[in-house]
């Protein structure tokens, strides 16, 4: 049975092990833990039944799969500390923004096979958008044993790796983007009569159909627009107010202040 382990459990890394839970994928025993403060995994790992570790080193000696899970800020520092414990048959996974594959392998080698990967919160319940990119020591069966971790956790795309930041922006904050827009059809449902609640529910629901729309639809979203903006509707009045206050645009923007704080902080 494949083991996988975490160093570091901070949000992402839980709502990965959240996932994997309940995708059955991996029991819990076969899930290790380690990081930094003692306090923070070991009563995570008791309360989900997972095995906690006391060093990294012990956690790369008993995982098949390890995930790098560490703020960038340490990350190099972790890496040099398990180079000596990692073998070509274990899979490193990093999920550290920023951090490149030949970073790494300047770090543990480079006949490490290393998976490079940017997952988003919604792995958690299944519904996540992962950017992967293997070096080319990761190949074969071993690939795509590291990368059904994320397959099983929603959806993934291999990238290169200069174009991770614009993934960045549109899977990994645009579900901040998304839920703001979801809030907003929601406040209008309440000045209108709505329960907060009521207006939450049909706005979140509204927008996750039209998100399966969209990906089951062999149409470009303005096509499916069309469907539902009939000649001199409500719905076209709608979206012309809505471009009017420069929808678009602000997306855009708001795209591209993602994107540039991004490169700020690389």
């Amino acid at each position: 049975m494949t083991k996988i382990g975490f160093i570091g459990v901070g949000g992402m890394a839980q709502a990965i092990i959240g996932g994997l839970l309940k995708a059955r994928a991996f029991a819990p025993a076969d899930i290790v833990v380690h990081s930094h403060q003692a306090a923070h995994y070991q009563p995570y790992a008791q309360r989900l039944g997972l095995t906690a570790v006391t060093s990294n080193a012990d956690l790369v000696a008993a995982s098949d799969l390890v995930v790098l899970a560490v703020t960038p800020n340490v990350a190099a520092t972790v890496l040099t500390e398990i180079k000596p414990a990692l073998t070509p048959q274990k899979t490193l996974i990093s999920i550290v923004a920023g951090l490149t594959l030949a970073k790494m392998a300047t770090l543990v080698g480079d006949q490490q096979p290393i998976l490079r990967t940017l997952p988003n919160v919604n792995v958690e319940i299944g519904a996540g958008m992962t950017a992967v990119a293997a070096n080319t020591e990761l190949t074969g069966a071993a690939r795509t044993t590291a990368e059904d971790v994320f397959n099983v956790l929603g959806s993934t795309t291999t990238l290169n790796e200069d174009q991770f930041g614009i993934f960045s922006a549109l899977a990994g904050s645009s579900p901040a983007y998304i839920d703001f827009f979801i809030d907003s059809l929601s406040r209008a449902g309440v000045k209108y009569g709505l329960s907060k609640q009521q207006a939450t529910q049909i706005a979140a629901q509204a927008t996750l159909g039209s998100a399966q729309m969209v990906l089951k639809s062999d149409k470009i979203p303005f096509a499916l627009i069309d469907q539902v903006a009939s000649p001199g509707g409500s719905t076209v009045a709608g979206l012309l107010a809505m471009e009017e206050a420069g929808l678009m645009t602000a997306v855009v923007k708001g795209i591209d202040a993602t994107v540039q704080r991004d490169h700020e902080n690389a």
